[in-house]
C-alpha cells in the first residue's frame, strides 16, 4: 500500500489554485466535458447526441492526458470515439431509427432524474473529501508502461481478450438481424403511391 502523509502547508485558497495552468487547462476541458454531456442525455435527436458524445469524450481524453495517463488518453480516442461512436452512427442509418426528433419523447422524468444525479455527485464528492482530504500518494511504486499492459492483454489474458471480441462482434450482428425489418408488399405500395405523388407535384 502507498504511504501517505498529511500535507504540513497552508491550506489552498481558490486564488493559489487559479493560478496554476494547468487548472486553467482543466476549466478548459472539463467545462466542454460537463456541457457535452448534458446535451448528450437532453437531445432528441440521437444523431446531435452522439456527436455530443465524440465532443464529451475527447474531452474526457483531454483530462486523462493532464493526469499523465496518455495510453488511456489514447485508447479512449481509438477505441471510443473512432470505433463505438461510428459504429452507432452507422447502426442508426442501417437500422433506419428515428433520426429526427419525435413528438411522443417524454422529458417528464428530467426533474427527477436531476435530483438523482445531483445527489450522487454531492454523496461521492462528500466521500471522497472525507476519504482522502488532504492526503497525498508520496509513493506510487513502479509506473505500468503500455508495454506490460500489451503483454498481458496478449499475453496472459489473451483468451478473455478473443472471447470479448467475438462477444461484441456476436452482438452486433444480432442488434443488426433483429432491429432489420423487411418491406412488406403493404410498404412498397405505400412507397410506390408516395412516388407517384411526388412526380404528379
Amino acid at each position: 500500500m502507498p504511504r501517505r502523509s498529511r500535507n504540513e502547508g497552508p491550506p489552498l485558497t481558490f486564488g493559489d489554485w487559479i493560478s496554476e495552468p494547468t487548472n486553467w487547462a482543466f476549466l478548459v476541458m472539463a467545462i466542454p466535458l460537463v456541457l457535452a454531456a448534458w446535451r448528450v442525455v437532453t437531445s432528441r435527436n440521437v444523431v446531435h447526441a452522439a456527436l455530443s458524445l465524440v465532443f464529451a469524450l475527447a474531452a474526457l481524453a483531454g483530462l486523462f492526458i493532464l493526469l499523465g495517463a496518455e495510453f488511456v488518453a489514447w485508447v479512449l480516442v481509438l477505441v471510443y470515439i473512432g470505433a463505438v461512436i461510428v459504429l452507432f452512427l452507422f447502426g442508426i442509418m442501417i437500422t433506419r431509427a428515428p433520426i429526427g426528433m419525435e413528438a411522443e419523447l417524454s422529458h417528464n422524468k428530467r426533474w427527477p432524474a436531476a435530483l438523482s444525479a445531483l445527489a450522487i455527485f454531492v454523496t461521492t464528492s462528500w466521500l471522497s473529501v472525507d476519504a482522502f482530504g488532504t492526503t497525498k500518494i508520496v509513493d506510487v511504486g513502479v509506473p505500468t508502461s503500455t508495454e506490460i499492459i500489451g503483454r498481458s492483454l496478449l499475453g496472459q489474458f489473451v483468451l478473455p481478450f478473443e472471447a470479448v471480441g467475438f462477444l461484441l462482434l456476436a452482438a452486433l450482428i444480432g442488434g443488426v438481424t433483429l432491429a432489420r425489418r423487411d418491406d412488406t408488399p403493404a410498404d412498397e405500395e405505400a412507397r410506390e403511391a408516395t412516388a407517384d405523388a411526388e412526380a404528379k407535384t
